[in-house]
């Protein structure tokens, strides 16, 4: 009787696990669905709210004037590289910081990493950083894209911290057989930090995707626009646009244009278009992602 009572009590709690976590799945999908239906629908509906569960007007018109933004696909193309170059020598630097901060030979190690992991406490504010940069001549330049953020605190802390966890006797063989500290690091190290490798990857791909602030504080050269930083400036116009039509009595070419694009569409469009490219990077990084984080942020 008590085992039969057990097992129902079991799967009424796993029943209850199961809704809540479908439910929780359908709440953190639902704001993109709801972006998405309204990027299609028709505008004048998205822009009056009458869009929320069932697309009405299918079309395709927004992202194909998105698309046609004078310099977006310089924008993509400088985006595009910074991340792969960015997330590329971020990976490289913290994967080998991370690797010599376990090394107790390396000299001053307990200094450089104090040194390293103090400024994730201090930052000296804007100004300071922008005439540094500025001193550096990484104004109108892309290397203000990359530069900075190859030092990653953080991504340091996790890599030395998965690398504590793998045993030293693989190292110690390896040094037995002639091999260097390179050796190691590339043929013992690598191959066995992939999980946490791949975490940090999708931290600094992400990164340096949405990131558009420094756009705007260094940078006035178009050509070196990111994409972001594009598409932000023409929301900004778009919005403008929009609401001067919507008040104006211009007639019936002011009314087409209004219908074709409003400043909600516009709003979604280009918010779907900073999301779409992350959305199918992170699945490809999403079965080292848990097991990397894990271990990396606690020993052993």
């Amino acid at each position: 009787m008590r085992t039969h009572s057990k097992n129902l009590s079991d799967t009424i709690v796993n029943i209850l696990i199961y809704i809540f976590f479908i439910a929780f799945t359908l709440i953190c999908i639902f704001p993109f669905y709801y972006l998405f239906i309204n990027t299609i629908s028709n505008n004048d509906l998205s822009s009056k709210g009458l869009i929320n569960f069932i697309p009405k007007g299918i079309h395709f018109t927004n992202y194909l004037q998105v698309l046609k933004i004078r310099g977006l696909g310089q924008a993509a193309f400088i985006t595009l590289s910074r991340t792969v170059i960015g997330t590329a020598l971020t990976v490289f630097a913290s994967a080998f910081l991370g690797f010599l901060f376990t090394k107790k030979e390396m000299w001053g190690r307990k200094f450089w990493y104090r040194f390293v992991i103090i400024t994730m406490y201090f930052n000296a504010g804007i100004m300071p950083w922008y005439i540094t940069m500025m001193n550096l001549k990484l104004t109108n330049n892309f290397l203000a894209y990359v530069l900075p953020s190859i030092i990653s605190p953080f991504n340091i802390i996790l890599v030395k911290t998965f690398i504590e966890g793998i045993p030293e006797s693989l190292q110690e063989a390896a040094e037995i057989d002639g091999a260097g500290l390179y050796t190691i690091f590339f043929k013992i190290v690598m191959p066995l930090i992939k999980p946490i490798l791949a975490t940090i990857t999708i931290f600094s791909a992400v990164g340096q995707w949405n990131s558009f602030t420094d756009t705007l504080f260094l940078v006035t050269d178009s050509k070196l626009f990111t994409l972001q930083f594009v598409l932000y400036k023409y929301l900004n116009e778009a919005s403008s646009l929009a609401a001067l039509i919507k008040n104006s009595q211009s007639g019936i070419a002011a009314a087409n244009i209004a219908n074709m694009q409003t400043a909600t569409s516009v709003r979604m469009t280009v918010s779907m278009i900073v999301v779409i490219p992350i959305l199918f990077v992170y699945p490809y990084f999403q079965r080292h992602f848990v097991k990397g984080v894990m271990i990396g942020a606690v020993k052993g």
